[in-house]
């Protein structure tokens, strides 16, 4: 078995490699990760000396590498994207030309050479703010940022090669994911690491928004569930059964790193913010047998100690990104 993995130098395609390397299963995969190294990914996410892992720097969107490597490939797993929905908008561009574009040429290349499985990795974002309840796969697309417009594009796109060729698609939405390695301009990272260096952290309006957290090890367990057990053009909700306002997050974190309230910076809301994200994921339950297994409190315990440990691994990603911003 060979699988195409895209975008596994970020955070969460990083840690989905890891785990199927670790497996030591006779017929475990041998994994390709073509990613292009963009701000958010690192090589240092990824045991390049494995015997079973080949790392190709790419772009998603070269049609005729994509086409080289998905030839040999008998599934793809799909994560590559630009996810920061601050930076889609400021600047959308991109946001659409890796997203839908790239999806696209994955998806001809898939089709061309008969890939037996392509899941499409995806986000609860596309569903927009949900008031009450929880969105189930059948609930309408309502994206508001660039970002999720995009990512809500690549999944249309994705399920429509199923339903016109009969490729065997399968998309999966996840809640806000946490955990080691996740690029320090993402909230629970950003907030973590400034406060170990001393710093303000930024909080959103009132910081009332709700966001629903899973665990990247859930999540990642999640995708192969969907990959190995899932249906062709199913979409998969996959969540992690914790929700909370930022301001609860935020207090959470101060508490964690031993800080005040002092040390938080009311600033101005971000433009189309949702109010609120919720996924039901009764479907991957009862077909796939999904369930969070992570404890919010002790995966944000361990989050925490692994930044407070791995300065070596941040520093220099939070060093790259004021250096873009001056």
């Amino acid at each position: 078995m060979n699988i195409l993995v895209t975008g596994a130098a970020g955070f969460i395609g990083s840690r989905y490699v890891r785990t199927l390397l670790d497996s030591e299963a006779p017929d475990a995969p041998r994994i390709t990760v073509l990613d292009a190294l963009t701000y958010a990914g690192t090589l240092d996410n990824l045991e390049l000396d494995h015997p079973r892992l080949e790392f190709v720097h790419g772009d998603i969107r070269d049609a005729d590498l994509v086409d080289k490597l998905t030839a040999g490939a008998d599934h793809v797993v799909h994560f590559a994207a630009e996810s920061h929905v601050d930076r889609s908008i400021l600047t959308a561009s991109d946001f659409v030309l890796t997203n839908v574009v790239g999806t696209q040429v994955l998806l001809d290349a898939a089709l061309r050479h008969e890939v037996d499985t392509f899941v499409h990795v995806s986000t609860d974002e596309v569903y927009g703010s949900i008031a009450s309840g929880s969105a189930t796969e059948e609930y309408p697309l309502l994206p508001s940022s660039p970002y999720s417009a995009s990512k809500a594009s690549s999944d249309l796109l994705a399920l429509a090669y199923h339903r016109t060729h009969g490729l065997d698609v399968r998309v999966t939405r996840c809640s806000n994911n946490y955990g080691p390695h996740q690029f320090p301009e993402k909230v629970i990272p950003l907030f973590v690491t400034n406060l170990l260096d001393g710093k303000k952290v930024p909080l959103y309006g009132e910081g009332l928004n709700v966001r629903d957290w899973l665990y990247v090890d859930d999540h990642c367990a999640g995708i192969e569930l969907v990959r190995t057990k899932g249906r062709p053009g199913e979409v998969y909700n996959i969540g992690g059964g914790t929700e909370l306002t930022n301001k609860e997050l935020t207090g959470l974190l101060l508490e964690a790193c031993g800080a005040d309230w002092d040390r938080v910076e009311y600033v101005e809301d971000r433009k189309g913010h949702d109010l609120r994200y919720s996924v039901d994921w009764t479907k991957a339950r009862d077909e796939l047998g999904y369930r969070p297994r992570h404890d919010f409190t002790a995966g944000l315990a361990e989050t925490v100690a692994w930044y407070r440990d791995h300065r070596a691994w941040w520093e220099p990603l939070k060093r790259r990104v004021a250096g873009e911003r001056a």
